[in-house]
């Protein structure tokens, strides 16, 4: 004979909804890059980065990012967010990580041969990431700017920046959403 347990309505509550996929965040840049009314909106400015946010699906943090030549991130990475980002005009450069790296207890870790990966990515390119992804973007231009649109699942709780000196990297700083809203 076999039990069905009831439910109270306190156990009924239902699981909050998934975010969307790295796959879905890829179309959503794929598609937000698309809009060129939307691209040439974004101000430019010749010294450094400019950003708006814009409405990410699902939930999801998106901004367009505009990158004067010779402009980049630094080395970082998302946190617990899974993300993606698309060139929608002129090219970006990113070097990553292939190795998960440990997220707390370390200040200066030496990376191992063979994990750094290089990617150029030209208008209409972009990728997506898991979370931890430890990366920087860069614009090598020295004539061109150019515009990017990214997303990120769960919106970004923090973003650790590090030094990176051939294969050692510091961890020198951590930032919270108030630092860059």
């Amino acid at each position: 004979m076999s039990v069905s347990p009831s439910l109270t309505p306190s156990a009924a509550v239902a699981a909050p909804a998934p975010g969307p996929t790295q796959a879905e965040l890829l179309d959503f840049v794929r598609r937000t890059a698309a809009d060129a009314e939307l691209i040439a909106s974004l101000p430019l400015d010749p010294e450094g980065r400019t950003w708006v946010r814009l409405e990410g699906p699902g939930g999801s943090e998106a901004w367009l990012i505009g990158w004067p030549p010779g402009t980049g991130t630094g080395w970082h990475d998302h946190a617990e967010s899974v993300g993606a980002f698309l060139t929608a005009s002129g090219e970006l450069k990113e070097h990553s990580l292939t190795a998960r790296l440990p997220t707390d207890g370390w200040k200066t870790l030496e990376l191992t041969e063979g994990i750094d990966r290089e990617r150029r990515l030209g208008a209409g390119k972009g990728r997506s990431f898991g979370r931890h992804h430890v990366h920087e973007v860069l614009n090598e231009s020295t004539e061109e700017h150019a515009i990017s649109v990214h997303a990120y699942y769960p919106p970004l709780p923090q973003i650790r920046r590090y030094s990176r000196s051939g294969q050692v990297l510091r961890l020198e700083q951590v930032e919270r959403p108030a630092d860059w809203q």
